[in-house]
């Protein structure tokens, strides 16, 4: 099989995972790489990400990034740039996207617009996916086979922050910090906006019509001073959100779609902070009430946890290289895996 040729689009904290999978993977070929700080430019791909030399240099020159003629470009930076993703989809590149563009307000109306349009003149498509959003949602989505009726489908994230290191982030939630303000909950709306993206996709797989979907959010604070080494969280500053999405049709909630993000689990409010990372619920003849839990192998560290939102991605390739043109829904990718054959015959299972 001739392996498909990738760009890997930014080198941070998920892009560098997810140029390991890359490289690791035997149906793949690095072709080339963009790195947004100037002092990566000129690197090999492998310094960057922990691997041998590749002999394939890091750039920030999307022209010379397009002349490679590449078949997929895995796009993962914290900031998408619309214009950036056009041009790669209008010169034939398909893209799979863990930035779900909410600083735009997502992929939809003039946004979408413009992606279909490329996604035509090129005959490419984009398709935006991680863990959650992604890969979560077409496992909930997929549990609704068994069933003869829905009433209604859940997805509760759960989520110990303490190992996404990323100050910023945290800084912009409000944690560390005092008291729930209007400015605070507008914030949170806009960053969980990429969670009513992927709810709208529930509800489109299931063929749902929302008249309504309604934003949540509340906040727990610290029961004591908590000192995370690269994070400090006072006593009785913000130290958990919970909050999320419904889809209604009717007045009643057909899709909920919650994350629940801390700090810590000692908290003054008194959350029940749930182990599991993920509990789906499907309402419905049968009803499906399932946990996931994910297990670290001896030796990961933080960073091994971006493999969570990379690994969908990378692992999607193949199916949305076959995918339609346009903008794909869950639908038209269906449910990715690992190429755990390949890996087998390559010599990495254990």
């Amino acid at each position: 099989m001739e392996r498909l040729r990738v760009i890997q689009w930014n080198t941070g904290k998920v892009g560098k995972v997810a140029m390991q999978a890359i490289l690791d993977d035997p149906r793949l070929e690095l072709a080339g790489v963009y790195a947004w700080s100037p002092e990566k430019v000129g690197t090999d791909a492998g310094d960057l990400c922990g691997r041998p030399a590749t002999g394939i240099a890091a750039t920030n020159d999307i022209d010379e990034l397009i002349a490679t003629g590449a078949d997929v470009v895995v796009y993962t930076p914290f900031t998408g740039d619309v214009d950036h993703v056009v041009r790669l989809l209008e010169n034939g590149m398909d893209v799979l996207s863990t930035n779900l563009f909410f600083h735009v307000g997502g992929v939809q109306g003039e946004v979408k617009d413009r992606f279909e349009a490329a996604c035509r003149r090129g005959g490419s498509s984009i398709f935006i996916t991680g863990v959650n959003p992604g890969w979560i949602n077409a496992i909930t989505t997929a549990m609704t086979a068994v069933c003869r009726r829905v009433d209604s489908v859940a997805v509760y994230e759960s989520a110990n922050c303490t190992v996404y290191e990323s100050p910023e982030t945290w800084g912009y939630f409000g944690m560390g910090e005092e008291g729930f303000t209007p400015e605070r909950y507008e914030a949170a709306k806009t960053w969980l906006a990429m969670f009513r993206d992927a709810l709208v996709r529930m509800g489109d797989a299931l063929g749902f019509a929302f008249d309504d979907i309604e934003f949540y959010c509340e906040y727990a604070t610290a029961a004591e001073d908590v000192d995370l080494g690269w994070f400090r969280m006072a006593k009785g500053t913000n130290a958990a959100l919970r909050g999320g999405w419904l889809g209604k049709v009717g007045g009643k909630v057909r899709v909920r779609n919650q994350v629940t993000w801390y700090l810590t689990k000692k908290l003054a409010e008194g959350w029940e902070i749930d182990d599991d990372e993920y509990h789906l619920v499907v309402e419905g003849e049968p009803g499906v009430d399932t946990r996931i839990r994910f297990k670290a192998p001896p030796g990961w560290s933080n960073g091994d946890w971006d493999s969570l939102t990379s690994s969908p991605t990378v692992n999607a390739i193949l199916q949305v290289k076959a995918a339609r043109p346009g903008v794909l829904t869950l639908h038209d990718v269906g449910l990715p895996h690992a190429p755990a054959g390949e890996w087998e015959r390559a010599g990495r299972a254990t």
